[in-house]
């Protein structure tokens, strides 16, 4: 007798593959165990078990470990909203407006999804420098952050010093924002850094001040200068 077979049902426009969706859970499950026991403590034997898979099937999808927490690590960066995601009224105030918005806001944004902040920490501090490399280059090549249209939107408003190379300015905000955002959450990066102010909760109002007042020292425009009041000291 012969047997009849269904014909296979098309997938649906946009649905993953079955090699996508399983990728896709690879991913999901290595970024969990590599926030919760960091990079060097975790095993890619310890993510196949968990899946019920084969660890060559890790292999297959991301190469090496290292190929693995880079794709993690690319995952979270993307997650993250862009300088100009800010609320509309807050972009218009411009440039140090916006800024100032999300330094007040992280530890708001750790909250809502710590994972990803978690796999960028490590990224940052708890990998190899190979894959430092690696993870150096693709915020360059890519700008997750959108730190280049940032800056172009403070040179246009006149908040930002034309007469920087502007690819300076935004090394500058990458290696300084990133690293204070990452001081006022995780005291062990540094603990000597805030010692005489202690870690209390009511300073980071004035940390973020004290920050953003030697950032405008390197970077705002100058404004033209004024007379001073008789008496009064002009403010630098």
């Amino acid at each position: 007798m012969k047997t009849s077979t269904s014909p296979a049902l098309p997938r649906a426009a946009g649905a993953p593959s079955r090699t996508e969706a399983k990728r896709a859970l690879i991913l999901e499950t290595a970024m969990r165990r590599f926030a919760e026991r960091g990079y060097h403590d975790t095993r890619i034997e310890d993510v196949a078990r968990e899946l019920s898979i084969a660890k060559g099937s890790v292999f297959q999808h991301f190469g090496t470990k290292e190929g693995l927490f880079l794709a993690g690590y690319q995952k979270a960066v993307r997650s993250f909203p862009a300088w100009l995601d800010a609320p509309a009224e807050v972009v218009a105030r411009g440039f140090f407006a916006t800024l100032r918005y999300w330094l007040e806001r992280t530890d708001r944004l750790v909250r809502e999804d710590w994972i990803p902040y978690r796999i960028a920490l490590l990224g940052n501090y708890g990998t190899d420098l190979k894959l430092r490399q690696e993870i150096n280059r693709f915020l360059r090549d890519n700008d997750p952050y959108g730190t280049a249209a940032f800056v172009r939107l403070g040179v246009e408003r006149g908040e930002v010093r034309p007469d920087v190379d502007q690819a300076m300015i935004v090394s500058i905000l990458e290696w300084t924002v990133e690293r204070f955002q990452d001081a006022l959450l995780t005291e062990e990066l540094d603990p000597g850094l805030f010692s005489r102010q202690g870690n209390r909760a009511e300073k980071t109002a004035a940390r973020i001040e004290q920050f953003l007042d030697l950032l405008a020292g390197a970077i705002a425009a100058r404004a033209p200068s004024r007379p001073r009041a008789a008496g009064r000291e002009r403010r630098v």
